[in-house]
């Protein structure tokens, strides 16, 4: 393959320069343990929309990144970084050329770490799991210990965490929520213990039905169980919109008369979130504060 010749030439130097340069290292934690890294690397390759967003907040330049972002606050990175491939399938080659000192992958890019470190150091990123804010919180932190911008993390976390207070006392005495997805017509369900579950651990928001199944890809619910459910608010993330597809809107799968009987509809209690937001880039730090806002601003009065 035409990338490997490139991949070797891109290891060599990479090698000549860890023997020339005595490279201060810092130790980060990733979602495969404790890794040593080099101190400040100078060309980072991000294959993961979660670590682009916290990245690019700590100021840190990035030079390469996929081809689809799908989150509008960082489109200004798809002209002043490389297109490196998608989450599931990098350009090794682009990726080889850059010669990055470090490649971050994470989520769905995941699975590509093993063939992605013989090109660079990779760290696995991924943040999953119902302590999302936490695995959020240590990956900020991490970033600015690599990058040297510890200070940049420590107030963006101090900023998030003001906005996760004025968040929780938002919603606290409001009573209980559903998150649903939509996808086209089908509606998912996500509790307490799913991808969608820190805005119920982390804001103390009450689950309208307890112990839903926690898959990856929620509960595949019915009209009849939200009726069911009568929850006092309906959260709602558009899968298809979140990835530019052009199935049938939430609003309109929405739409019907066993939704519209619930206390949130009647209500006017219904929040459609940014989708990309939450569903691809899900544990930046900018996201899940853009994500607070947008659950603040629904949950006041007359919002």
């Amino acid at each position: 393959m035409a990338y490997l010749k490139v991949l070797q030439g891109a290891a060599s130097a990479f090698l000549a320069l860890a023997g020339a340069v005595a490279a201060e290292t810092v130790i980060v934690e990733t979602a495969r343990g404790s890794v040593e890294l080099s101190e400040l690397p100078q060309k980072i390759v991000v294959l993961d929309i979660a670590a682009v967003d916290t990245i690019d907040a700590l100021g840190a330049p990035i030079a390469g990144v996929p081809a689809n972002i799908y989150v509008s606050y960082l489109d200004d990175l798809q002209d002043k970084a490389t297109r490196a491939g998608t989450l599931f399938e990098p350009d090794y080659e682009a990726i080889a050329i850059l010669a990055p000192d470090l490649i971050v992958a994470g989520g769905r890019s995941s699975t590509q770490v093993e063939p992605l470190s013989e090109i660079a150091p990779t760290i696995d990123m991924t943040i999953w799991g119902t302590d999302l804010v936490e695995q959020a919180l240590a990956r900020l932190h991490g970033y600015g210990k690599i990058l040297g911008r510890e200070a940049q993390a420590a107030e963006l976390a101090t900023a998030f965490e003001a906005k996760l207070s004025g968040t929780r006392s938002a919603v606290a005495g409001r009573g209980d929520a559903l998150i649903v997805m939509t996808n086209g017509p089908r509606v998912s369900a996500y509790g307490a213990q799913s991808r969608f579950g820190w805005l119920h651990q982390a804001l103390g928001l009450p689950e309208a039905v307890p112990d839903l199944d926690a898959q990856t890809h929620g509960e595949v619910v019915s009209f009849e169980f939200i009726a069911a459910a009568d929850p006092d608010w309906l959260i709602v993330v558009d899968r298809a919109l979140a990835l530019g597809q052009s199935n049938q809107a939430a609003e309109v799968t929405l739409d019907n008369a066993l939704v519209a009987g619930t206390k949130a509809w009647q209500q006017g209690q219904v929040i459609y979130l940014n989708p990309a937001n939450i569903y691809v880039a899900g544990g930046g730090i900018q996201s899940m504060t853009a994500t607070l806002q947008e659950i603040q601003a629904g949950f006041a009065p007359g919002g």
